[in-house]
């Protein structure tokens, strides 16, 4: 990733990037309409299909102001039902589910065609001339407002249905887990690659973070060039997703750096005062967790959305699986310049059973699917090391459920295999 790509990424992310886009695309054809029909386009079109252009000065003018008006109504309430949509999200599953739904192009897009709609009828309401005799109306500049209001309608249907189906928990697990996959599978694809040759990093110099915030990513593009420029291997200290505070040891180097290259190496580094996904596909894991978690509060009340959640933990674990403790910065010739420390398998699974043994560990459903999703993970085991882990969340997994379930039953059902009932 370079810097512009990153631009790229950090705009298109906010709700009014495509918006603004699409807005001044509507300005920008207000003025192309302007300028065409002070070439008399609508006098030409007359003569050749006359039902197609509204030569009534005052028509044409009640015409737009409807559909000015018409628009802005529209616009308002598509904008208050996202409104009501982020703050069902943010109330039903999680405060971490909105940058997703505020970041979906379609909605942006919808809105867009609005706004653009209702600035191209402005201008051109604004450049009807006083009637008289020599005046010709530019009635194919309305006709083409009233297409682009026509569409807006079909925009608005569109929206209605994807805002009703964006709110639905599956679907929202399922963009979830479907980006989170893709990082996954992305950094796997890129490891077989990698030699994994590195030097031992335990005698290298070490270099001090001087900013505060979330570290999100690497311009692995412009680090990749300082260090073949400098002949230099570098070790990243810093996990993606971490609140990194003034004075962290962030990277370590082979060689001594001047103070230049040690800025130049700093400002590769990502930060932001906010959580951001970037690449970081441990924030799947705990958007997953975190709606999973919250359909299990009294206030909710939903153990089926958990057991959803637990099927999808399940498959990005699995994927999880197969990824090194380490990514690389590599060159075209498989040459590995730097060393990116991450979080590893065992972690990850010790956050989200954390996190759902504490929650859940009165709900004997829960903890059986749970029970499953482990027993499912130990038959997929890469090395010693992977199973071990796995066994001590077994061994944990029966030790609360002991404690928190008194039920004999429901106790002896909870290594038997999960079958859904639903």
């Amino acid at each position: 990733m370079d810097r512009l790509t990153n631009f790229i990424d950090q705009i298109q992310s906010r709700i009014a990037f495509f918006p603004t886009i699409i807005s001044l695309g509507g300005l920008l054809t207000a003025f192309f309409m302007i300028y065409l029909e002070q070439k008399n386009i609508s006098a030409h079109i007359m003569e050749v299909a006359p039902a197609l252009v509204i030569d009534n000065t005052d028509t044409a003018k009640t015409i737009l102001s409807t559909l000015i008006g018409g628009l802005i109504s529209l616009t308002v309430f598509s904008f208050s039902m996202v409104m009501v949509l982020l703050n069902q999200a943010s109330s039903n599953f999680s405060p971490r589910v909105l940058p997703g739904i505020v970041s979906d192009q379609k909605h942006q897009i919808v809105l867009g065609l609005y706004i653009g709609t209702i600035l191209y009828n402005i201008f051109i309401l604004i450049s009807i001339e006083p009637t008289n005799n020599s005046y010709q109306t530019p009635g194919f500049s309305v006709l083409l407002g009233i297409i682009l209001a026509v569409g807006c309608l079909a925009a608005f249907i569109y929206f209605i249905h994807h805002i009703s189906q964006a709110i639905q928990v599956g679907n929202i697990l399922t963009a979830i887990h479907t980006r989170t996959k893709s990082e996954i599978t992305s950094v796997i694809e890129n490891q077989e690659k990698n030699t994994f040759n590195f030097p031992d990093q335990d005698h290298w110099y070490a270099y001090e973070i001087t900013k505060t915030g979330y570290f999100y990513g690497i311009l692995s593009d412009d680090l990749l060039d300082l260090c073949k420029k400098n002949s230099l291997k570098i070790a990243i200290e810093l996990h993606k997703g971490q609140f990194i505070l003034d004075g962290t040891i962030g990277f370590k180097t082979q060689n001594p750096l001047d103070n230049h290259v040690e800025q130049k190496i700093m400002n590769t580094l990502l930060f932001s005062h906010e959580e951001l996904i970037g690449e970081n596909y441990i924030y799947g894991f705990r958007q997953i967790s975190e709606i999973g978690v919250k359909a299990m509060s009294p206030g909710i009340n939903d153990p089926g959305t958990a057991l959803n959640t637990i099927d999808y933990l399940t498959s990005l674990f699995l994927r999880l699986m197969h990824k090194a403790d380490y990514e690389y910065i590599t060159d075209k010739d498989g040459e590995n310049f730097g060393l990116i420390k991450c979080s590893k398998f065992s972690e990850i699974l010790f956050n989200v059973m954390a996190t759902y043994r504490l929650y859940c560990k009165h709900d004997i459903t829960v903890m059986r699917k749970l029970m499953h999703m482990l027993n499912t993970l130990k038959n997929h085991v890469i090395d010693s090391n992977q199973l071990e882990v796995i066994e001590l969340e077994i061994n944990e997994l029966i030790t609360d459920a002991n404690k928190n379930i008194e039920n004999k039953r429901d106790l002896e059902q909870l290594s038997a295999n999960f079958i859904s009932w639903s």
